[in-house]
C-alpha cells in the first residue's frame, strides 16, 4: 500500500433528521439540511455543514423498512479505499463481513463493511468535484471544533482488530495508557497523525463498534446543550492528555456520540 487510508466521511442514520438537526444544531452548532439531497433509489440524504462553510458528514433517514431490515440509529464512518470491490473481496478473505454491495453513487463508490469482530464502516472511492481533484477531505481533524476529531473503536479482540486495520488501511499503532481492569487504549496512527484508539469492550457494550469524537468549542456549554435538547451523557466530560475533556452521549433518536474540546 502506498498511502495509508484516511477517514473521509462521517454519517448519521437516523429515523429523525429534523429532531438530529435540531440536537446537533445546538451541541456543535452544525446546520443539517432541512430537505434530502436527490438521491439514487429515493433515499433521504442531507448534508451537515459547518460554520466555515464546509460539511462535516450527512444524515441518512432511517425509513420503516430500514428500520425492519435492522437498521438503527448510528454514526458511521467512512474510511477511504482506492479499489472498492478488491477491498470487499481482502475483507471478507481476512474474516470481515460484506453488509451493503459496492454501488455506484454520483459522488463515488462505495460498501458496508464488518471488520472481523463486526464492527460496521463503510469503505469508497470518491469521485472529487471538477478542480478538486487531488484534494483531502478535511472533514477528520486532530484539533478543530464541528470536525471529528478522534475515532475510538471498541473490540472484542483489540489485537486482531489492530492487525486487520493495519493490514487493509496502512495504519499503524504505537503508544497506550494503561486503563487498569479495563485494559489498554491503545492509539493508532496514520503517518504521524493520531486518528484514535482502540480499546477492549466495555462492560454492557453490546458489539464491537465505532465511536467518533466530535470538535466542541466549550465542553461545558456542549455539555448543557445536550441534556437541555433531550441527549443523554453517559460518561464525562473527564480531562484527557493535552488539558482538554471528553465525553460521551446519546442522541434523542439514539445515536450513541461523543465530544471533546475545551473547558472555558
Amino acid at each position: 500500500m502506498t498511502e495509508a487510508s484516511n477517514f473521509i466521511w462521517y454519517e448519521l442514520m437516523t429515523p429523525d433528521p429534523a429532531g438530529a438537526a435540531r440536537f446537533y444544531g445546538a451541541v456543535v452548532g452544525w446546520t443539517i439540511a432541512s430537505e434530502g439531497e436527490p438521491t439514487a433509489g429515493g433515499v433521504d440524504y442531507r448534508m451537515i455543514g459547518r460554520s466555515d462553510g464546509g460539511n462535516a458528514g450527512g444524515v441518512l433517514a432511517l425509513g420503516a423498512d430500514m428500520i425492519a431490515g435492522g437498521a438503527r440509529p448510528i454514526w458511521i464512518g467512512y474510511i477511504h479505499a482506492p479499489d472498492v470491490d478488491a477491498a470487499v473481496e481482502a475483507i471478507k478473505a481476512d474474516g470481515g463481513n460484506l453488509q451493503m454491495d459496492a454501488m455506484d453513487i454520483p459522488v463515488g463508490r462505495i460498501a458496508m463493511v464488518t471488520d472481523p469482530q463486526g464492527a460496521p464502516f463503510y469503505i469508497m472511492d470518491p469521485t472529487p468535484p471538477p478542480g478538486m481533484e487531488g484534494m483531502e477531505s478535511d472533514v477528520f481533524s486532530v484539533d478543530q471544533p464541528q470536525r471529528i476529531r478522534w475515532n475510538e473503536l471498541a473490540t472484542s479482540d483489540p489485537d486482531r482488530a489492530i492487525a486487520f486495520y493495519k493490514k487493509h488501511f496502512g495504519w499503524g499503532q504505537e503508544g497506550e495508557m494503561d486503563m487498569g481492569d479495563m485494559g489498554a487504549y491503545r492509539f493508532i496512527q496514520r503517518g504521524d497523525v493520531g486518528l484514535g484508539a482502540v480499546m477492549p469492550l466495555m462492560p454492557g457494550m453490546p458489539a464491537s463498534m465505532w465511536s467518533f469524537y466530535i470538535g466542541v468549542d466549550d465542553i461545558d456549554r456542549a455539555q448543557a446543550a445536550v441534556t437541555a435538547n433531550g441527549g443523554t451523557i453517559t460518561n464525562g466530560p473527564m480531562e484527557i492528555p493535552g488539558g482538554e475533556f471528553a465525553m460521551n452521549g446519546i442522541d434523542p433518536q439514539g445515536a450513541s456520540f461523543g465530544l471533546v474540546g475545551p473547558r472555558k
